[in-house]
């Protein structure tokens, strides 16, 4: 490969040298001009920026005037994700695509309606001819987020009405893309497997009589077969992450760019982008990383004093990446709990049993535990720390024998029909081009004519 692609010349550093001591903004000046950073006040929480109907996430509740932080809910169109899936579950129905018609129509569909969404589903899970030969397979990457958006935006070329914003056509590609993102997230992953591990080159295709969490374990493993339980586990995975308000940073990267009139493919590849990176999508990957160091470094996995010394050295950039995080724990905006986190380890806890992995799992809980303690003695915090959804959510993936490669694009997988809603939502109530204002603190210059610099 040519080296300009990768190599950083002295060259470039002596201009990274420039860009630093003239791209540095003194902190004071956020404070001055009271710039909430983050989109969020000095509270934490979200400067509002739009409205919408599609989710809603509780956190405080009212007491007079003042806020009070309280257990943590998420509605999806207003009504109570552990009321969906707890109606799921004891009915033995797979849950995402149910999830997927709520989101984008704003009702909970009947027996009738989501047979034939379903059923409409598994028409467009399906690739243009030659795509997986011509696309996927001539250029595979070690980065699965990377294929993902590269096949979005190349299924631009294959689409006769791909720049139509109307409504309709909006919808037809949502589902389209909601569709193949199985298909585009395992083939990428297969083809990396084949060029870069060697591995021999499994392409199944999907059933269409399988629900979308089937299908994924069904074309990734060799021999096509799992258990109900573990696709019953993924596919609340996939419910819990399809959707989580408009403010979230791929979301909110949804509503944005879809402001500016621009096609689908182009938004969804944007909205991938934001998600590609570990303060949002790749979170649960840092977690599965700590907890792999934590095992080597605490001998004793049941003792409180050990594992707690390891969560202040965290804390303490002692230990891990040295960043001072405890991965999995907190949230921009649950404080006491994360309700996707509470319900995901009712199911974590069974799967670990059929797996064998208890205590693991008895290790998970501890730190979810003591970090909670740990970080409120070590930090001046202005809510509660709680464990968040994507705590359990790497160890899931673990016990399911996803690989790492796929833990983001899974998350992607869920969230294309989160992003289907808000996009038909912001093309609905078409208002102006999202344009925040940024504060310019540059002394004014005069021109010097460049013999004279």
């Amino acid at each position: 490969m040519d080296s300009k692609y990768s190599e950083i010349t002295p060259e470039i550093l002596a201009l990274t040298d420039l860009c630093l001591k003239n791209s540095s903004i003194d902190a004071e000046l956020y404070s001055k001009y009271k710039v909430n950073r983050g989109l969020r006040d000095v509270n934490g929480n979200g400067v509002l920026t739009g409205l919408t109907e599609i989710s809603e996430i509780q956190s405080f509740q009212m007491n007079g005037e003042d806020k009070v932080p309280c257990e943590g809910r998420l509605f999806y169109r207003g009504v109570d994700i552990e009321d969906i899936v707890d109606g799921f579950i004891k009915e033995k129905r797979f849950g995402f695509e149910e999830v997927t018609y709520l989101l984008i129509f704003g009702k909970l569909p009947t027996d009738q309606q989501l047979a034939d969404f379903s059923s409409l589903l598994a028409k467009y899970r399906t690739l243009p001819t030659s795509f997986v030969r011509d696309i996927i397979m001539k250029a595979p990457s070690s980065d699965m987020m990377n294929t993902l958006a590269r096949s979005v935006l190349t299924l631009h070329a294959y689409d006769t009405k791909a720049n139509d914003i109307s409504i309709p056509n909006v919808l037809r590609q949502g589902l389209l893309l909601t569709a193949v993102f199985p298909l585009l997230s395992v083939y990428g992953y297969q083809a990396y497997k084949h060029y870069f591990a060697g591995d021999s080159l499994f392409i199944h295709t999907p059933r269409p009589e399988l629900s979308t969490a089937e299908n994924i374990l069904y074309m990734l493993r060799p021999d096509c077969r799992y258990t109900e339980l573990e696709a019953r586990i993924l596919d609340v995975a996939l419910v819990l992450h399809a959707e989580h308000g408009g403010g979230n940073n791929s979301t909110f990267t949804t509503h944005v760019v879809s402001s500016s009139g621009t096609d689908t493919y182009s938004v969804v590849a944007a909205s991938l982008g934001s998600l590609k990176g570990p303060k949002h999508g790749g979170a649960n990957i840092k977690v599965v990383q700590m907890f792999d160091d934590l095992k080597k470094n605490v001998s004793d996995w049941t003792s409180e004093e050990q594992v707690s010394g390891y969560l202040r050295d965290l804390l303490n950039k002692k230990a891990f990446d040295k960043a001072g995080l405890i991965y999995g724990m907190g949230h921009a905006v649950y404080s006491l709990s994360d309700p996707r986190a509470n319900i995901f380890k009712r199911f974590v806890q069974r799967l670990s049993e059929e797996k064998g992995r208890m205590e693991e799992f008895r290790l998970y809980s501890l730190v979810e535990k003591l970090a909670a303690e740990v970080i409120a003695e070590e930090r001046k915090i202005y809510k509660g720390v709680s464990a968040n959804i994507d705590f359990y959510s790497g160890f899931v993936y673990s016990m399911l024998d996803l690989p790492l490669e796929l833990y983001t694009p899974i998350f992607a997988i869920a969230r294309i029909s989160g992003w289907s809603a808000h996009r038909i939502e912001e093309l609905v109530n078409a208002g102006k081009i999202i344009r925040p204002a940024y504060k310019s603190v540059a002394p004014r210059k005069e021109y010097v004519a460049i013999k004279d610099r």
